[in-house]
């Protein structure tokens, strides 16, 4: 008998399916994937065969519509990224970063700052509220902007992503109580938290599906998943209408003369910091090798 479904989560080369019958499966990707080199995905949509007298197998993995490799998950429609206004406090390049990223990829960036009992996160917030990137100010001790975050969440499948102790988990656990995620406090050492989610797992809150996901370092680090040095400018929406513009053809928007996104910061039409995380995105993207 075949289904369809979606995989929730993949642990030891299990994965495990929810099917357009409401039940769960436990399936072995079938030999041919492994073959070709193709590792089915959190986030998956995919036609089972169930078997009464032997493993589930996942037959068939529909084409996908966006793809995150680090961390890996499917067919997402929006990034939440997650940074908190103190301890941590916010790095504007790493949610730059993961904005280019995701709008490279085609899914919707949304930027939240948490822990905003503590200190304002509006001013940062409004930053990327200028360049037309939904930002989301919440705390999970008064529950400010939790209501936000939910309607954001219905009817589309997300993945939050965050550096440790940024609340993450805390905002999950706020979000839909049921999931008690682990957390764990910050080091007053280290002015950091442990890592405290192993695998992506979509959870099914708020009307709609929400990845949770590991190995954020590896998104960040330099030698990770880029945007190109031909499609960074494009990353940057708020560049869209300069464009073309400049007066040469091959301007970097770095210090180039002529050039009208340079202006446009000049003017307060782009915010500073913005430019400035793309010029140090670009420089890391020129280092690396086409082949890469």
């Amino acid at each position: 008998m075949t289904k369809e479904g979606i995989i929730l989560k993949g642990i030891g080369g299990f994965y495990y399916v929810k099917a357009d019958d409401f039940q769960l499966y436990e399936c072995k990707a079938k030999g041919i994937f492994r073959n070709e080199g193709i590792k089915p995905l959190t986030g998956d949509r995919v036609t089972i065969s169930v078997n009464e007298n032997a493993e589930n197998t996942i037959d068939v993995i529909h084409e996908r519509s966006t793809v995150m490799t680090r961390p890996p998950i499917a067919n997402i429609d929006r990034l939440f990224i997650v940074q908190s206004t103190v301890e941590p406090r916010p790095v504007l390049l790493i949610i730059d970063k993961l904005t280019a990223l995701a709008v490279d990829k085609g899914i919707e960036p949304i930027v939240i700052f948490t822990k905003c009992d503590k200190a304002n996160g509006q001013r940062y917030a409004d930053i990327y509220r200028r360049v037309n990137i939904k930002s989301i100010c919440v705390s999970c001790k008064t529950g400010e902007g939790i209501d936000e975050v939910k309607n954001e969440i219905e009817g589309y499948t997300s993945a939050f992503a965050g550096n440790t102790g940024v609340g993450k988990s805390s905002l999950l656990n706020a979000l839909e109580p049921s999931l008690n995620l682990a957390t764990d406090e910050i080091s007053d050492a280290l002015g950091r938290g442990k890592h405290t989610t192993r695998q992506s797992e979509l959870f099914e809150i708020c009307g709609g599906l929400v990845a949770d996901t590991p190995g954020f370092a590896s998104i960040v680090s330099e030698d990770s998943e880029f945007v190109s040095k031909e499609n960074l400018p494009f990353a940057f929406k708020e560049f869209a209408p300069y464009l073309g513009q400049c007066r040469f053809s091959t301007c970097r928007h770095m210090n180039d003369m002529g050039c009208k996104i340079i202006e446009a910061v000049e003017m307060g039409e782009i915010p500073v910091s913005r430019h400035e995380s793309y010029k140090m995105l670009l420089e890391q993207a020129e280092q690396v090798k086409s082949w890469n």
